[in-house]
């Protein structure tokens, strides 16, 4: 499968020389240079908080899950911390994460030498903040959909700023689609869309979801906030409105919002595999198309989130389980071309030591999981009469959202690490912090599927003492602790080697040879 071109689509120069970027920051510098790395840096360090924080709120309700009957606290603060793990794990964390390694990679990568529209991104970032500050005042427990009338009833007084936190949401990662498209746009009129590297390709995709949807996000949000202060009636029923128009306009949005991280997710792997295995990708023109279809398809089977509500006979619900089952053909793409890249050659010792490439294979291992299971949602009748409010979703949604897209996140952070500490992290507590997380995602990911198969309802404090239930909840709660620890691990091992790690030089992912198989010893670029 080789080309010509593999060169220029790996990217010219996709590392820097090692440096100690955080080091030579000030406070300010941090928080309003509009330099890429400086934005992209800001961006990882807030999502690291916002994933402590979400994972918090997720260690104090699982621990009231663990055994039936309520030990700590009741319905409603343990909706306002399912609410506000969900609302900061996915806008919080996931989403700007991998949208901050973009930004500190792109420059590079696509050989812009900057981030274009670099104040779009500033914006993007402190409006994300100010949502995320209105949400932890207002504690909202109308859950991440904030389906109405439900939302417009509970909530207490402050409410309306889980609303306008939407809003701000919504703007947010509208400026941030219009900055990966820019940047990813501009690459494209450089050098050819035939030899863009396929993080351009991400970079577009990803431009397009956000711009196109948030949109409709803003809108909800503005309409909650009006129905809520009786200024309007679009969705409360009590006063003439109409629930299934908020479900659509909100899964326009909210389908899409699956792919949000899961693109940039993409993106990285693509441009990390080649960097660690010295070849370039098995397949280019595949991750084109596959990046195309997944775009397309996120706009149209958003239905498939609420068939319950529908007639399971009607034309909408059988062409939205078709188009939904297609997805399988992009996802299929993208797993073969990585599996294929790995397979056909022999991986170099320095892959297998390095921590980013640890990530990505356990990346790949876990959207794998997540997109066969995904078949049975995808189905009207099982999804409908068996796992649709079951625990089989969220089990589905975390081997996507954690098990991939969180892993593929904490390879870009180790990978960019050396880069802008000018030292290396340690490799022990890496490592710690490699298995805690494999272990304890698939632990929690399948007793969410077995407890989606037993009928364990979601959204529950409190539940029956049957064994089929109460034995699943409580290993499911100690894989969330062992998560929580590697987390620990994590943070402690980037603030140990920020001062203490061995120092770089060069390059720091230089491939190494292996003599047992003779792999190939030039750098991937």
């Amino acid at each position: 499968m080789a080309s010509p071109h593999d060169a220029i689509r790996m990217g010219g120069t996709p590392h820097w020389e090692s440096e100690d970027v955080i080091g030579k920051m000030t406070l300010s510098t941090l928080l309003f240079s509009n330099h890429y790395r400086h934005i992209a840096i800001k961006g990882m360090l807030t999502s690291v908080v916002m994933l402590g924080l979400g994972g918090l709120m997720a260690i104090l309700f699982r621990t009231e899950l663990a055994v039936p009957d309520i030990q700590f606290f009741d319905a409603r603060p343990y909706m306002s911390l399912m609410t506000l793990h969900g609302m900061l794990m996915v806008f919080g964390f996931v989403i700007p994460l991998v949208i901050s390694i973009m930004y500190y990679m792109m420059p590079k990568v696509l050989g812009t030498d900057e981030l274009l529209w670099a104040r779009g991104a500033q914006w993007s970032y402190w409006l994300l903040i100010i949502a995320a500050v209105l949400l932890l005042i207002s504690r909202p427990d109308f859950t991440w959909t904030f389906y109405p009338p439900m939302s417009l009833r509970v909530g207490g007084d402050l409410v309306w700023m889980g609303y306008l936190a939407v809003t701000l949401v919504a703007i947010s990662e509208f400026l941030a689609g219009a900055v990966l498209f820019r940047n990813g746009w501009a690459a494209a009129r450089k050098t050819g869309f035939s030899k863009l590297p396929l993080m351009g390709w991400g970079a577009i995709s990803e431009g397009i979801l956000l711009m196109g949807s948030t949109p409709v996000l803003g809108l909800v949000g503005i309409y909650m906030f009006t129905d809520w202060m009786q200024l309007t009636a679009m969705f409360d029923p009590s006063r003439g409105g109409d629930v299934m128009t908020f479900m659509f306009l909100f899964w326009f949005y909210g389908h899409p919002a699956v792919y949000l991280p899961l693109m940039p997710a993409i993106a990285i792997l693509y441009t990390l595999l080649p960097r660690f295995l010295g070849r370039p990708i098995w397949s280019y023109w595949s991750a084109v198309t596959a990046f195309a279809i997944l775009t397309v398809l996120a706009f149209i089977v958003y239905p498939h989130h609420f068939q319950p509500a529908e007639t399971v006979s009607g034309p909408l619900e059988r062409a939205t389980q078709i188009l939904t089952l297609l997805i399988f053909v992009p996802s299929t793409l993208h797993v073969f071309n990585w599996i294929a890249t790995l397979w056909y050659d022999v991986i170099p010792a320095s892959a297998k030591r390095a921590m980013p490439f640890k990530f990505i294979v356990a990346s790949i291992f876990f959207l794998m999981l997540g997109g066969v299971t995904a078949y049975v949602n995808a189905q009207i009748a099982t999804d409908s009469d068996f796992v649709h409010n079951t625990y089989f979703v969220p089990a589905h949604f975390h081997a996507m959202f954690v098990g991939f897209m969180a892993n593929m996140a904490m390879a870009g952070v180790y990978y960019l690490y050396p880069y802008f500490t000018g030292r290396m992290y340690n490799q022990a507590m890496g490592n710690l912090h490699f298995w805690c997380w494999q272990i304890g995602i698939f632990t929690k990911v399948m007793m969410m599927y077995y407890l989606g198969y037993v009928y364990f309802p979601r959204w529950v404090v409190d539940y029956l003492d049957l064994p089929q239930w109460s034995t699943p909840q409580l290993i499911l709660t100690g894989g969330a602790y062992l998560i929580g620890i590697g987390f620990i691990i994590f943070v402690f091992n980037i603030m140990f080697s920020a001062n203490r790690g061995r120092q770089t030089t060069g390059d720091p992912w230089e491939i190494e040879q292996d003599s047992s198989t003779g792999a190939a010893t030039a750098p991937a670029e």
